[in-house]
């Protein structure tokens, strides 16, 4: 008789139990999504809200919109489905995008669905979607992606990403460039509101060809591998592309590898000119051109630097290489004087181009470079200066057949 009056209490227990857990699975859920979607945004790069959102304690539902800043030509809706559980939420729903006026996505009648879990005890995602062919044309140009999967995965802090792309064929013309797979993996970590953030990126790019009525170029693999850091002072970015070895003819035209890095982008101003961006995108005010052009000579004011760190490239078929290193910095005096609205006119550009100083080394140079040069035969290395925007060799100016300016 003493068990059966503890059966109902102890049932109504348990059921309260489970209640309180629902109901605390949806809060902490919509608390993680919240500030992924916050934490995103504010890198910078892109518009991402809500609509239509409705938290239940079984489930939720809604849509995601997601926008580049800076490009209002395409935008992608994500509606999404979560079930609460006890520990874990499961997700699913559709990414429908829009390109821009002008393109046609095929799909072959496929959807492209996702799914993804998030776990309440860790605080974290993952999941995967799932790519069917994809179409996109454009002033007859074509390019066709034959499938291919993009996974996720982590919380607050970290995001790891690795998509995959079966084949890629772009066409235009009688112009063809294809290959595959295409495979990049990605690694972001920053702080709370990116206000600092790294991210590392690594991209293959495997059995290329370029083909062309008369040119074919074909790669066994390229890659691309990428660091990028913001710290309280500045904005770096590291690169090294390996270009394996590219045939033409059946021989090895190119091969090696180089490495550069770009730093010295004022952190403050960077941050300064996405929040302004982003005002003005999400208020449809028009942003002050004069305060869009002093935030870009505010990121310029560390005076910006780009150090080639190496150059190793051999072409047996041409029976020459390129070994060096060098760097170009922006010089800041006078820049208040220069205005970055106007580089589309040739005159600003060239006084911006007459900020740059640098030079690059060009170690065993062919003989060849030195006579194109007008400098002796014997010539082993080529000193390349830039004073002011000005260009010498080896303490000579650029003979004028070889200006671009």
């Amino acid at each position: 008789m003493r068990m059966e009056r503890l059966v109902v209490p102890l049932l109504s227990l348990l059921a309260l139990i489970w209640a309180v857990a629902q109901t605390m699975a949806g809060v902490f859920f919509e608390r993680e999504l919240t500030r992924a979607i916050a934490d995103l945004q504010a890198r910078g790069e892109l518009l991402i809200y809500r609509s239509e959102v409705d938290n239940g304690w079984l489930a939720s539902r809604g849509v995601l919109h997601v926008s580049p800043l800076l490009d209002n030509g395409w935008h992608i809706d994500i509606p999404y489905r979560a079930r609460h559980g006890i520990f874990d939420t499961y997700l699913d729903g559709t990414l429908q995008p829009h390109p821009d006026e002008g393109k046609a996505v095929v799909s072959g009648g496929q959807s492209l669905h996702w799914k993804a879990r998030y776990h309440m005890l860790a605080g974290t995602f993952d999941g995967a979607l799932e790519l069917p062919p994809i179409e996109l044309r454009q002033h007859g140009s074509r390019l066709e992606m034959k499938g291919g999967r993009v996974a996720f995965r982590g919380g607050f802090g970290d995001w790891q990403v690795r998509a995959r792309l079966e084949a890629v064929r772009l066409m235009d013309g009688k112009r063809r460039f294809e290959g595959g797979p295409f495979v990049l993996e990605s690694r972001y970590a920053y702080t709370q509101g990116a206000h600092h953030f790294s991210q590392h990126d690594h991209l293959r790019l495997s059995n290329l060809r370029w083909i062309q009525p008369d040119l074919t170029l074909a790669a066994g693999e390229v890659t691309l591998s990428s660091m990028t850091t913001l710290d309280e002072s500045e904005l770096r970015v590291h690169s090294e592309l390996d270009l394996g070895q590219i045939y033409a003819a059946g021989e090895v035209l190119l091969a090696g590898s180089v490495s550069a890095e770009l730093s010295r982008l004022k952190a403050d101003a960077l941050r300064a000119l996405f929040h302004q961006l982003r005002h003005q995108t999400t208020t449809r005010q028009g942003a002050s051109a004069q305060e869009l052009a002093d935030n870009l000579r505010w990121l310029m004011k560390d005076s910006p630097r780009l150090d080639i760190l190496d150059v190793n490239i051999d072409s047996p078929m041409l029976g020459a290489s390129l070994t060096g290193s060098g760097v170009m910095v922006f010089d800041t005096e006078g820049l208040e004087e220069l205005d970055p609205l106007a580089l589309s006119t040739n005159a600003e550009r060239t006084r911006w181009w007459n900020q740059v100083d640098g030079d690059f080394l060009w170690r065993n140079s062919p003989p060849m470079a030195a006579l194109w040069l007008g400098l002796p035969l014997g010539t082993q290395e080529l000193q390349f200066d830039v004073v002011s925007g000005q260009l010498r060799v080896n303490g000579r100016p650029l003979p004028d057949v070889l200006h671009w300016r």
